[in-house]
């Protein structure tokens, strides 16, 4: 055990995250495939343009009961068709596990989904705090005309279950009706 006084590997500034073994991730629209509504206008964008990418601090390995994970997501202002960019959206792996989201920069959606497809959304914004319960899906939406930055806390034994989402999908989708986010 450490003694004394001693300096945090880790650091958090309000819209990044530094630390020892920082992992990160980039998703572009090409990782995205089946996600969006139109998939007309999906065909004729480039698939190399960002959608988002993600900086997380996981010092605990994957599974290990008891700790925790924080991470940074930069979701980029864009649309397909109607739909605004989002996250791919999950589950957790381990169904008992919850989350908080809180947003730092830019304007957005948090989209919730529960196991019986019940749907409801969250603005997110800077300083709103978002609290993900067990056994609710997930993911975000960016609203704004900005990069959209929000960071999360969760079990490192969460896992994620991306596959359900990808089959499956949310019940409802988040598009831009005359100016303004709607869920239909």
């Amino acid at each position: 055990m450490k003694q004394g006084i001693t300096q945090s590997p880790y650091s958090f500034t309000g819209d990044d995250i530094a630390g020892e073994g920082l992992k990160t991730g980039l998703r572009t629209l090409g990782d995205l495939a089946g996600i969006f509504a139109d998939e007309k206008a999906y065909a004729a964008m480039d698939k190399g343009i960002t959608a988002y990418n993600v900086k997380s601090i996981e010092p605990d390995p994957q599974g290990t009961r008891g700790g925790l994970y924080m991470g940074i997501t930069y979701l980029e202002s864009g649309k397909v068709g109607d739909e605004y960019f989002m996250t791919k959206g999950h589950f957790h792996l381990n169904p008992l596990s919850t989350e908080f989201y809180w947003g730092v920069k830019g304007e957005g959606m948090l989209i919730l989904m529960d196991e019986e497809r019940n749907v409801w959304a969250e603005k997110m914004f800077p300083g709103s705090l978002h609290y993900i319960p067990a056994r609710v899906a997930h993911r975000v939406a960016n609203t704004g005309s900005e990069t959209l930055v929000f960071a999360a806390c969760w079990p490192s034994d969460a896992g994620h279950d991306y596959g359900t989402i990808a089959r499956d999908g949310f019940a409802r989708r988040l598009l831009d009706v005359n100016g303004k986010p709607e869920l239909v």
